[in-house]
């Protein structure tokens, strides 16, 4: 009974002897930004979480108010105004600190102040997710980590801000939206043909090059210091040089990499071709299905042999057959869709805040392709932030 007796007495002993040595401090308020708390909330929150350590004795809120006047604690936020603070309670110690909510997350920083030496004995700022309901638990943890107390990793993880892929370059994103110029050539194909063809047999009858007149709409949906990808819409109207009106929009999937501005595009590319069913004769004159039809009835209608001395038909009429015939590019045609597959490769030059984009090209499609190359210009006028 004795030794139990003892035992109780050592115990209270030393935890009165602990209560005696634990530093007491005031809680000021803190000051909020861009959060629903107000400052006395999250003081009220903040001894909360100081209680918890069992480091201090922390002074009580009505125990202040009744110490300060109400005008004390009034935007008391610098140094100089919470060692006064600190000194008109008699405490040796002050807390105090910031809430601040910015966009997606929520920076709170805490300073402990030693008012007899007039000096901030440590201070700790962290970064969270923007969960403003679990703010008594960012506080919690801002503290223990200031005074250094191990937290539970877990809790910090599922609170902690993540900072996410930066989707839009701080110095400036690059964006080449400008105008396009440039020249193309149409390789041996029957496209080639078709711009050389006569227009009596229903070709261009122009040199098998154009020139290019565009306008290049693009976005960037995700990007780094140096990678970027980007979504790319190009008008595009050709061969006005040579008298004709060739349209052409092109939507392709781009890759930008580097400082040096290094591009990749690739997509396909739509206008318009007017077609025929037809076939060349041995010395390489065109002529439609159609003509050859009506030529080849003809000749059979002015052959008497196939008909007798009263004009009675002796011989059937077997038409020309369309397996005779191939789809071919003919301006008198049919108006159709035409599809294109594109692929670019260039680099972007850059002269103070002037863009400079060059790129080579290759197009094609059952009827043949083209190569070519573009040039354009464009002026970065304004900077980007991250987010």
């Amino acid at each position: 009974m004795k030794t139990k007796l003892k035992t109780t007495l050592l115990l209270a002993i030393l935890f009165i002897g602990k209560a005696l040595n634990a530093q007491t401090l005031a809680v000021a308020d803190f000051n909020t930004t861009g959060v629903h708390a107000t400052p006395k909330i999250v003081a009220k929150l903040a001894r909360l979480e100081l209680v918890k350590t069992n480091k201090f004795v922390v002074m009580d809120e009505s125990d202040m108010n009744e110490t300060l006047s109400d005008s004390s604690l009034e935007d008391c936020f610098g140094k100089k105004c919470l060692i006064a603070l600190g000194k008109e309670l008699g405490v040796p110690a002050v807390i105090s600190g910031s809430v601040d909510g910015l966009g997606d997350k929520i920076v709170i920083t805490v300073k402990l102040i030693d008012v007899s030496s007039q000096t901030i004995k440590a201070s700790h700022f962290m970064e969270f997710d923007n969960q403003e309901a679990e703010l008594q638990r960012m506080l919690g943890i801002t503290i223990g980590e200031m005074l250094e107390i191990p937290q539970d990793e877990e809790i910090k993880k599922r609170l902690a801000y993540n900072h996410e892929v930066i989707i839009t370059n701080n110095v400036g994103k690059l964006n080449n939206s400008g105008p396009r110029m440039g020249v193309s050539f149409i390789h041996e194909s029957d496209m080639f043909e078709f711009f050389q063809r006569d227009e009596m047999q229903g070709g261009l009858g122009i040199y098998p090059a154009m020139t290019n007149l565009g306008y290049q709409f693009e976005k960037q949906y995700i990007g780094t210091e140096n990678f970027s990808a980007l979504a790319e819409f190009i008008v595009n109207v050709g061969g006005m040089e040579q008298g004709q009106f060739i349209p052409s929009f092109s939507l392709l999937n781009g890759f930008r990499f580097g400082t040096a501005g290094w591009e990749f595009a690739f997509g396909p590319s739509f206008g318009f071709r007017r077609t025929s069913l037809g076939s060349f004769s041995e010395n390489g004159y065109y002529s439609t299905a159609r003509d050859q039809k009506n030529a080849h009835y003809n000749e059979w209608a002015n052959d008497p042999s196939n008909f007798d001395e009263e004009g009675n038909m002796i011989n059937t009429y077997e038409g020309l057959d369309n397996s005779q015939f191939s789809e071919t590019l003919d301006k008198r045609g049919d108006l159709k869709l035409n599809t294109n597959w594109l692929m670019g490769f260039g680099r972007t030059f850059k002269a103070g805040s002037l863009n400079i984009p060059f790129n080579v090209y290759y197009s094609y499609n059952k009827f043949g392709g083209l190569i070519g190359a573009s040039v354009g210009f464009n002026v970065t006028n304004r900077k980007l932030s991250i987010n």
